[in-house]
């Protein structure tokens, strides 16, 4: 496919190691679809004749025909997609075929693949997300008043809901969409057009072409269109960071489902047993999600790592871009798969959680304010109410099991509505503010986030 350039043919081993097609193969519909746009436009610019345009076309829907039903031959001689699917087409419709990379190069041919296709991934994976966030709404729901200690250092801190725990989780998610969308933006920008680097001799308009493929916008300078990256570098950071918060809430899931916490089970068919130990259930998918999001951090590095030392304009080296991303797509798409599907039915241990909450005093910081109220200063209050727990744990015993003389012992500030402040449903009730953890500002979250997701539609 050199032409009259070389004097021997490419080394067989060259080839191969040189040759993409082995995963490329994977743009098939969006390369074609790209040329069918292509060759649209070179019509209306009178640059190919009407027929020539209809027969290429024609040609190009029965390329597509095979690749789907698997009959189509892929040749590693013929280096990647794109030449395997131009010479499949001259093959069908002889030499027509030829004329269709008029005014156009592979370089911004792939590009124009890559970011098709991931504009097409990402939709779907935006997709996932939101079903993943409405199964959080409603398990939010369910829970607004199920009561479980809040951590700080992994230490009992305060009491929270498993619904307020939730709408967390929730949080971070919906901020992942919010870069998704925003990356997406990025992604849909238009390269054809800008040739092998410099642009075309040809009277070609881009803004057809581009209005054909949904594009929102067309790059601008045709170095920058067919050598950059940065898209796929965006979108593997953003994708970096959903996993990140996935695998926290792995993390919490996993330590969750163990003997020593029993705060929550997971459905059976997200876990496996134990080859000799009759007892278990393995948390395998949270633990999974967990090791794939170090997978998709190292294909951030890849892709960083790639493109650091490239001199303008398309090197060799961005063949390499195409695995790492097809690896971060399938990683965080099966993640999100298996997260949408087990989240929503997670199963809290209602009795366990309050019992762990109980354990820690966890109604301390209710005290200290309820003395605030009575007119004591912070750091005076916080020194009574550190004697208070002090006594607590001699005598075995929670705050609001101390008796109203032991408590008064440390300050007369203190009367007989303070066990008002260290009941657990106390304590929820009293952080009523926007963001809060009281019942009612959990189930208007749940509330403001079913509208916030609409306005993603």
């Amino acid at each position: 496919m050199w032409g009259g350039r070389f004097s021997e043919a490419t080394d067989s081993f060259v080839a191969a190691f040189t040759a993409s097609v082995g995963f490329d193969q994977r743009f098939a519909r969006h390369d074609i679809q790209g040329s069918i746009a292509h060759a649209t436009m070179l019509k209306e610019c009178d640059i190919l004749t009407a027929d020539e345009v209809t027969t290429i076309i024609d040609g190009l829907h029965q390329v597509l025909r095979e690749i789907e039903a698997g009959e189509f031959s892929w040749s590693i001689a013929l280096e990647d997609v794109h030449m395997n699917v131009e010479s499949r087409l001259t093959d069908i419709i002889g030499a027509v075929g030829k004329k269709l990379h008029t005014g156009r190069s592979r370089n911004d041919q792939v590009a124009t693949d890559i970011r098709l296709w991931l504009r097409e991934e990402t939709d779907n994976i935006i997709e996932l997300l939101i079903r993943l966030q409405s199964g959080l709404l409603d398990l939010a729901d369910q829970h607004t008043d199920t009561i479980m200690p809040g951590f700080t250092h992994l230490q009992t801190a305060q009491p929270v809901s498993f619904g307020h725990h939730v709408m967390a989780w929730f949080e971070m998610l919906y901020r992942d969409t919010e870069r998704l969308i925003d990356a997406r933006r990025r992604i849909n920008q238009m390269p054809l057009g800008s040739a092998a680097l410099a642009g075309t001799t040809f009277p070609i308009d881009r803004t057809i072409t581009a209005e054909l493929l949904g594009f929102e916008g067309i790059c601008q300078n045709s170095l920058d269109a067919v050598s950059d990256r940065d898209f796929a570098i965006e979108f593997t950071s953003a994708a970096s960071i959903l996993m990140m918060h996935m695998s926290r809430m792995s993390e919490e899931i996993i330590l969750w489902m163990s003997a020593q916490f029993n705060f929550v089970q997971i459905p059976d068919r997200f876990c496996t047993g134990s080859s000799i130990m009759p007892q278990k259930k393995n948390p395998d998918v949270p633990e999974l999600v967990r090791g794939k999001a170090a997978r998709v951090f190292g294909q951030l590095m890849t892709l960083l790592s790639l493109m650091k030392s490239q001199p303008l304009a398309y090197n060799k080296d961005n063949q390499e871009d195409k695995e790492p991303l097809f690896d971060c797509v399938d990683t965080l798409t099966g993640s999100l798969l298996a997260f949408a599907d087990m989240l929503p039915n997670i199963v809290p241990n209602k009795e366990s959680m309050r019992a762990a909450t109980m354990k820690g005093y966890a109604t301390a910081t209710d005290l200290a304010d309820y003395l605030v109220r009575q007119g004591v200063a912070f750091r005076d209050a916080h020194e009574v109410v550190g004697n208070a727990v002090a006594l607590g744990i001699k005598e075995g015993v929670d705050l609001s099991d101390l008796s109203l003389a032991q408590l008064q012992q440390f300050s007369d500030a203190i009367g007989d509505d303070v066990f008002d402040y260290l009941t657990l449903e106390g304590s929820l009730a009293a952080r009523d503010h926007l963001g809060g953890t009281a019942p009612n500002q959990v189930k208007q979250a749940v509330v403001n986030g079913r509208a916030r997701l609409k306005a993603f539609a």
